[in-house]
């Protein structure tokens, strides 16, 4: 039987991002609810893209991560034209899993920034070859 690596990635592993919400980021718009604010869905694609940026900079070639289990309270709600920022934690790594502890806020950042949504993303270290071809079929 084929042993997979282990991950090559330790906690405290970190990344922010930034999004300023616009008409296509709300819940009118993903349909997820008939108001103009930033919409669940595209909080939780946010906080994914900070797990996958917390992990680029070591990621072996041919490897990848792939989400596999999302906590998330959205706590506020953030206006069009606000700016928020994702940021995601590597706390605790498993093996080829990860957990992260994600928190998106809207403000200026440190003490005085309001936190819009929090939680944790798994994710799993897996080859990205074998992984496509069982996805499509391939075994």
């Amino acid at each position: 039987m084929e042993q997979q690596a282990e991950a090559p990635f330790a906690p405290g592993l970190s990344a922010r991002v930034e999004l300023t919400v616009t008409d296509s980021d709300t819940a009118q718009a993903l349909g997820s609810g008939d108001v103009p604010v930033l919409a669940t869905p595209r909080v939780l694609a946010l906080v994914e893209a900070a797990t996958v940026a917390a992990t680029a900079t070591r990621m072996p070639t041919g490897m990848t991560t792939v989400g596999t289990r999302v906590e998330l309270d959205h706590k506020l709600p953030t206006p069009i034209g606000r700016t928020v920022y994702a940021v995601a934690k590597l706390a605790k790594v498993d093996g080829r899993k990860l957990l992260f502890e994600v928190t998106v806020a809207d403000g200026p950042g440190g003490e005085s920034a309001a936190v819009v949504a929090e939680g944790r993303v798994e994710r799993m270290f897996v080859d990205r070859h074998r992984f496509v071809e069982r996805a499509v079929g391939g075994s």
